[in-house]
């Protein structure tokens, strides 16, 4: 397969909308890299999928990014970092950045011990993160909140709605009725539900929005492995993908980040996506 021209991109992939706080940070970060994102938002959202397909679809994807020439994957969701990034970076010819929820520097910054968390069901009950609050919890009491409906929410573009906003209430009530004073975003889609969240919570929590540091991380992985991309006066728009049809990456990407640019429909295929109905594969 004849690659790209032009430099190699930095390949993001999420298993929706919620990569795009990463991309945001990486472009501030890297202004010099191009980039594809991939979205898989036809099996999204992954939190409540087993691991064995959060893994099988990583691996397909990562591939898929390979092929198209990208020289560094960021894993820019942290169920698929949580489930699948150990497996997915021995099969990958190429470096990998994952996520993970900001449990250290919540711990750090929390003043009255109390912090609460907002991720998915999966990444809640994965190895990694129960790995991480042994590590780094310490003193500080974790209250630990699955985020039900808030990933299908933003996956609508729906970031401010009267329903939203109950939802989150329900769950960020009770973390402040707790001495909650520190809120961990354990999910790249999150970070887009700032705004509803200090609605609600005001000044009385500190949100951690990990995004920057792996930007930061993405940007040390480069230059360890000699993959910096040369200073351009120039760089293209991201390069959009999606295995859905991409309308609501379009508009988030326009609404949020300001990016006006087309999304490319791509099949992914992968061993437990080939069982389902031709129709849902189509481009």
């Amino acid at each position: 397969m004849a690659l790209p021209a032009g430099p190699a991109p930095i390949g993001v992939f999420d298993s929706g909308l919620g990569g795009l706080s990463v991309l945001r940070a990486v472009r501030a970060q890297l202004p010099g890299e191009t980039i594809i994102y991939v979205a898989d938002s036809l099996y999204a959202p992954y939190g409540e999928r087993d691991e064995d397909f959060i893994g099988d679809r990583t691996l397909a994807i990562g591939q898929w990014l390979v092929a198209q020439g990208a020289k560094v994957l960021v894993v820019a969701c942290n169920t698929a970092t949580a489930q699948s990034i150990a497996m997915v970076r021995e099969r990958l010819p190429i470096p990998l950045v994952g996520v993970e929820p900001g449990i250290k520097p919540a711990a750090a910054q929390s003043k009255t011990r109390v912090a609460g968390v907002l991720a998915t069901q999966s990444t809640l009950r994965s190895a990694r993160f129960q790995t991480l609050l042994e590590r780094y919890a310490a003193d500080c009491r974790f209250l630990c909140q699955p985020g039900h409906g808030l990933v299908q929410a933003i996956e609508r573009c729906d970031i401010g709605s009267a329903e939203l906003r109950a939802l989150l209430r329900g769950y960020l009530e009770p973390m402040l009725d707790a001495g909650a004073d520190t809120l961990v975003l354990g999910c790249t889609h999150y970070p887009f539900l700032d705004t509803a969240i200090r609605d609600i919570v005001g000044d009385r929590m500190t949100l951690i929005d990990t995004s920057v540091a792996i930007a930061r991380q993405l940007e040390r992985v480069l230059e360890q492995n000699a993959l910096r991309a040369e200073p351009a006066a120039t760089v293209d728009l991201p390069r959009f993908c999606s295995t859905s049809d991409g309308a609501h990456l379009q508009q988030l990407a326009a609404t949020l980040l300001q990016l006006d640019a087309p999304v490319e429909r791509v099949v992914i295929p992968s061993r437990r996506t080939l069982s389902l109905a031709p129709d849902s594969q189509a481009a």
